[in-house]
């Protein structure tokens, strides 16, 4: 055989060793397998993490994490409480938890960045910025009731989306639903976003675009934060005030509505609380594991929602036609595409809450003819 020849075979066979090396399972795929393997057992998965991230561990256990919680009402709020009582849960998934109270969400999100915080659990809103994925659940109309939600809470913690879960230096190791958002308002006949022209308007004083987009409407936005949100309906320093329905006890908002005002019986969003991590504290698979114990716990958090939201008397609700409630569908898939456009929403979550929408309601006009 010509020299020319052997050294080519040489380098076919090289090639196809070199092929079959990459090809072939390590130790650590084999562990990564079983650690995001939902059908094994918690402790199986458990014991195959422990093998994969030896390196994370301290006297065979995961040293002791912090977590930063935010509550409007700090130690003493239903967040907060609901979080130490998950603390022994999660002492069952190899995590044992330190538990901080904030009342700012601004400055969590900022000791989170900085790593005072292992992890920070807050509104999806502010996750937006950890993890634009995710964050964009709450987009406006996008889910329009718990079932779309539990369905797409299905979806997102399947082990294949994990990728999907990790953004920089972070991880969303889990989402809970927080309720619907409705608008709360001190005159009843603001009863829609376009009859709040020339009215004063809450938007989050971080999110600058949803000043643009009131002032679009000939409305007056007003920044605020989520703390004084409610004391500046109470004292009329805002006449709408977009919320989710909790916030009428826990904010005491029937304080600002008096006995003129009321809430738009249209949903136009649905709520979460999510769960941001840092990556090298919560390696993929512990972060997998935590997602999938949150959607597991999905009705048992609805349950807690309810009973702090609590009942709200009929005659405070406006009613609105179903003319007018085809056109906030309009108008919000309108403002979500602009806001993808944008930048601001994640093209890739509208999409796949369109196809949740449309597994529920097929004949709907965005079914045939989809922007999103």
């Amino acid at each position: 055989m010509k020299p020319q020849r052997i050294l080519t075979s040489l380098l076919l066979l090289s090639s196809i060793l070199s092929f079959t090396s990459m090809a072939k399972p390590t130790d650590s795929d084999v562990l990564k397998q079983r650690a995001m393997n939902p059908k094994l057992s918690q402790e199986q998965r458990i014991e195959a993490m422990r093998q994969l991230h030896a390196d994370l561990l301290v006297d065979g256990k995961i040293p002791a994490r912090k977590i930063c919680v935010w509550d409007i009402l700090g130690r003493n709020g239903p967040i907060y409480n609901s979080a130490v009582d998950q603390r022994a849960r999660m002492l069952e998934l190899g995590v044992e938890l330190e538990i901080e109270a904030y009342t700012s969400e601004s400055v969590l999100s900022e000791d989170l960045k900085a790593g005072q915080c292992d992890a920070a659990l807050f509104t999806g809103i502010r996750a937006r910025t950890f993890n634009k994925f995710t964050g964009t659940i709450d987009a406006i109309g996008a889910i329009p009731s718990s079932k779309h939600m539990n369905l797409l809470m299905k979806v997102l913690v399947n082990a294949k989306n994990a990728e999907r879960m990790e953004q920089g230096n972070f991880v969303v190791m889990g989402f809970a639903p927080m309720g619907a958002a409705y608008i709360f308002v001190n005159d009843k006949t603001i009863s829609s976003l376009p009859k709040a022209a020339g009215k004063k308007v809450a938007v989050m004083d971080y999110e600058p675009i949803q000043a643009e987009m009131i002032l679009q409407l000939g409305a007056n936005p007003v920044p605020t934060s989520v703390v004084s949100a409610g004391s500046k309906f109470n004292n009329g320093a805002v006449d709408v005030l977009p919320a989710p329905l909790v916030a009428y006890r826990v904010m005491e908002l029937y304080r600002g509505m008096g006995e003129t005002g009321g809430i738009v019986n249209y949903p136009f969003s649905q709520l979460t609380l999510q769960l941001i991590g840092r990556k090298d504290k919560f390696p993929t698979e512990i972060a997998q594991l935590v997602r999938e114990d949150f959607y597991a716990r999905f009705a048992e958090i609805e349950r807690v929602v309810e009973q702090q939201t609590g009942a709200i008397d009929d005659e405070l609700w406006i009613p609105i036609s179903a003319e007018e409630k085809s056109e906030y569908e309009v108008m919000m898939q309108e403002a979500r595409v602009q806001l993808r456009d944008r930048g601001y929403y994640d093209g890739d979550m509208l999409r796949l809450q369109r196809k949740v929408r449309c597994k529920f309601e097929p004949s709907h006009f965005e079914c045939a003819q989809p922007k999103e």
